[in-house]
């Protein structure tokens, strides 16, 4: 488990993310240009290591009513790939358009989601690996193989 300092760092590594001081020494890190009435990417960060970061958006991860993801327990690698993904789902409308995003698993393999007319298709290199209707459903299955975006 990473300590309350070791989060900090890495949450204080996301620029476009400000810090508002919240009560009992906890903190809220809010993204300012987000595209919804939703700000808060990290929740209330206490100084016990426990903290949420949004996850509403994001498909396969576990999450409250709420939408939030509990931290208390996550990597540095897990959090930054969370945290980026919270900024990636508020920066875009909920019918996110987009031309093709890179997915890998833990064993390093990739399939490549393309938007192609009305269909979601999924690539393992040149093969159709899957096709769905909506760009929800595309992530469902890639979250479900154990699949997570890979960012650059």
């Amino acid at each position: 488990m990473l300590t309350f300092e070791e989060k900090l760092a890495i949450i204080e590594g996301f620029p476009q993310l400000s810090k508002k001081e919240v009560s009992l020494g906890r903190l809220n890190f809010q993204y300012d240009k987000s595209v919804s009435e939703k700000k808060n990417v990290v929740f209330h960060l206490h100084p016990n290591g426990n903290g949420f970061v949004y996850a509403g958006r994001i498909p396969g991860q576990k999450k409250d009513a709420k939408g939030y993801a509990n931290i208390r327990d996550f990597s540095k690698s897990e959090l930054t790939e969370l945290i980026q993904a919270s900024i990636d789902s508020l920066s875009e409308p909920a019918s996110e358009t987009f031309v093709e995003e890179t997915y890998e698993n833990d064993n390093g393999f990739t399939l490549t989601l393309v938007k192609e007319g009305d269909l979601f298709n999924v690539y393992a290199g040149e093969m159709l690996d899957g096709t769905f209707l909506t760009h929800p459903g595309a992530l469902s299955y890639l979250a479900q193989e154990g699949f997570r975006r890979k960012y650059y």
